[in-house]
């Protein structure tokens, strides 16, 4: 069955096709959920919560671009709804801006899994806005009005992201390295 029959069958509530849904694009949704959760758990609550709202708003989609798109939208906004709610962020003025840290990453000695896991640990406001700007390519324009602050605070707290980042990558490095020379 293609995808658009599929689609057609969802938006008559079948649920063999949900499920069939749920299988096809929950490994790639739940990816989008780890990066904007913190831990595990919370990531499958958000894909939970996800895939409720895909379902209950699957008429809206008109088949016109992506559906694999349209699903991360919803993704994401499912993911910075929670957070939202928290009230994580703090107003910063753009004369507190600091200079942007630039990371570099050598993708030979850094495991995915261990970048997964320390940007997991920044604070929420830091990781929506890190996720938002580099992994998902908004503006810093965008991602203020998706998470409803200023361009400043999205600016500064992407600085401040990417400082606290670039302090672990350095530390697993140095670690790495003493570790080789322990070896030798």
């Amino acid at each position: 069955m293609g995808l658009d029959q599929l689609i057609k069958k969802c938006k008559k509530r079948n649920a063999q096709a949900q499920e069939q849904l749920y299988r096809l694009y929950s490994s790639k949704l739940f990816s989008i959920c780890l990066k904007y959760s913190n831990d595990y758990s919370s990531a499958e609550d958000i894909l939970q919560d996800s895939f409720i709202t895909i379902f209950d708003k699957i008429n809206q989609y008109k088949n016109q671009g992506s559906f694999e798109g349209w699903i991360k939208r919803i993704t994401i906004n499912t993911a910075l709804q929670k957070y939202r709610k928290q009230k994580v962020f703090e107003i910063i003025n753009e004369d507190q801006l600091e200079e942007e840290v630039e990371i570099q990453i050598d993708d030979n000695e850094i495991p995915l899994e261990y970048l997964l896991k320390i940007i997991q640990q920044l604070p929420d406001r830091y990781r929506l806005v890190f996720n938002l700007y580099v992994l998902d390519g908004y503006s810093h324009k965008e991602v203020a009005e998706m998470l409803e602050i200023s361009t400043g605070t999205s600016k500064s707290n992407l600085s401040r992201a990417r400082t606290i980042l670039k302090e672990k990558l350095q530390l697993n490095q140095e670690l790495y390295a003493r570790s080789i020379k322990g070896r030798g």
